[in-house]
């Protein structure tokens, strides 16, 4: 899967894509990541890529005129699934959209800056608009960084163990069961006896019930979806 991510901070995505699973995803060649300044596609020689807002008001307009020709030099090396722009105002990021992107093969992010795009671009390029909450970053990196970590590690492959990422909170509309490792009793706190007896099946129905019972404390709207 190609990510194209577009930026006019693009030093903001170096340490996120060059360590851990997204890193070794990266080597294995099952993910490819190019990181785009956008301030190359400025303007003028000032590295202008923003102006004022029309109607005035607080705060810069990042403007259509660079975006356009960076997308443009980008579809015209190969087609494109998505263009997506990471807004505050966007589809809510959660699992099963995440799901739904790790289907596709070549995406471009937006990350927005400032006081975000020019509309047009959103009405004529953009085809999915996501927000990672209900806050506002100083740009839009952090949410593309949040949204290609999300989609490499369910890419097949990108983990050693396939079922881990199968077996998170949210892949089944529930939150995952609390989990122990060594030891087995560490100053009087000890794992619960039925993670020690080897009984699969069993361990299995307790894990689903206690994902249920975690669900319904933590998040119960998500078990009237």
């Amino acid at each position: 899967m190609r990510f194209d991510i577009i930026s006019c901070q693009p030093d903001l995505l170096d340490s996120p894509f060059s360590h851990s699973i997204v890193k070794r995803a990266q080597q294995k060649g099952l993910v490819d990541i190019h990181i785009h300044d956008l301030r190359k596609y400025a303007i003028n020689k000032h590295g202008q890529i923003d102006d004022y807002a029309f109607g005035g008001g607080a705060g810069m307009v990042m403007m259509i005129e660079p975006i356009d020709k960076l997308l443009s030099d980008l579809k015209a090396e190969r087609d494109y699934d998505a263009v997506i722009y990471m807004t505050p105002d966007g589809q809510t990021l959660n699992q099963q959209v995440v799901n739904q992107f790790s289907l596709m093969r070549n995406v471009i992010i937006l990350c927005g800056h400032y006081k975000g795009v020019d509309e047009r671009v959103r009405q004529h390029y953009v085809t999915h608009e996501i927000s990672i909450g209900d806050y506002v970053l100083s740009g839009g990196e952090l949410g593309a960084a949040v949204l290609a970590d999300a989609i490499i590690r369910i890419i097949p492959g990108v983990l050693n163990d396939e079922s881990s990422a199968l077996t998170d909170s949210f892949q089944d509309g529930l939150l995952a069961p609390p989990v122990y490792t060594r030891p087995a009793d560490y100053k009087g706190m000890k794992v619960p006896d039925i993670l020690l007896s080897g009984d699969g099946p069993k361990i299995e129905q307790w894990r689903f019930e206690q994902a249920i019972e975690r669900t319904k404390q933590r998040r119960p709207d998500l078990l009237n979806e």
